[in-house]
């Protein structure tokens, strides 16, 4: 069974380099390394969320582990079997989605899948007409403390999720900003409670923001983004037990890109998709819900 051949497609993110180095680095530590995989070529472009600069910076060190950089998007594309798509502004995921698309090749769509929940309908309705294998998660979401959090409690009534907002960029304004690393809150409360978000309100304050999230069977979920602080965790319960976790931030930071490449490896070579495309709706369809109730005051319904 020989090397999935990838492509990056950016370089204006830190996961483009993190992923290549799990993939091609020969001094990557032994579990952070993903096999199966080889790198071909990297893809960069202009971006205004890295200069030209720091991907320069990027385009020296993916080529020290022997993978060449690219401005031409079919030289990038032209031998690998499949694309990483490491685009870090979420503005670009749909005009870049829709160039990759025309290769026909199977895609991961790194998060957050697109800058609105329109877009990303968008995304999605591009894949389904060209018949394009792809899928979007937070690496979050494959995580063992999350995993184990699920085993214990697997059908919980209630679920706290807490993780950072990180305001990253100043085109991105909170809430707007709240699709960058509020996705991952987000991704985690899906893992844990399923498809089925009715309603959300949502309450900003000095700290950043917290949701409420309504589902069928008076099930609950709570959301809290926090502006200053970057740790994630949360608790499932039941009215007579629960389960809490946390993800330190060294593990969050490495090992949940090795968790997620693991996961592509396996799509890559033909197995389903580790999120169904209506799990990624449902995520940006609460994002963008939240968003409306902040601006409305209000209980908000989440789109159809």
């Amino acid at each position: 069974m020989g090397d999935i051949k990838v492509a990056i497609i950016g370089l204006d993110t830190s996961h483009g380099v993190e992923f290549a180095r799990r993939i091609a680095a020969p001094d990557c530590a032994p579990e952070l390394k993903v096999p199966g995989l080889k790198a071909t070529m990297a893809y960069r472009f202009k971006s205004k969320f890295q200069t030209e600069e720091g991907q320069d910076k990027r385009e020296k060190q993916v080529g020290e582990w022997g993978i060449k950089t690219t401005r031409d998007l079919k030289e990038a594309v032209k031998d690998a079997d499949a694309l990483l798509l490491e685009v870090n502004d979420p503005e670009l995921h749909l005009e870049i989605f829709e160039q990759c698309a025309a290769f026909g090749k199977p895609m991961f769509l790194d998060k957050p899948p697109a800058d609105t929940y329109t877009n990303y309908l968008k995304i999605c309705k591009i894949a389904k007409d060209k018949n394009i294998r792809f899928f979007t998660a937070s690496g979050m979401r494959f995580v063992p403390p999350v995993l184990n959090a699920c085993k214990a409690v697997p059908k919980p009534l209630y679920a706290t999720i807490y993780g950072a907002v990180g305001l990253p960029y100043p085109e991105y304004p909170f809430p707007k900003a709240a699709v960058f690393y509020g996705i991952h809150t987000f991704e985690i409360l899906n893992r844990i409670m399923g498809r089925g978000a009715l309603r959300i309100f949502a309450k900003q304050d000095h700290l950043g923001a917290i949701a409420h999230i309504e589902y069928p069977d008076n099930r609950r979920g709570i959301v809290e983004l926090t502006v200053s602080g970057w740790l994630y965790g949360g608790s499932l319960r039941m009215s007579d037990t629960a389960e809490y976790f946390t993800l330190p931030i060294p593990y969050m930071v490495h090992n949940q890109v090795t968790d997620i490449l693991k996961e592509i490896e396996k799509f890559f070579r033909g197995g389903p998709a580790p999120v169904a495309p209506e799990d990624s709706l449902e995520i940006m369809n609460m994002i963008d819900t939240v968003k409306r109730s902040l601006e409305s005051g209000k209980t908000e319904a989440l789109n159809k």
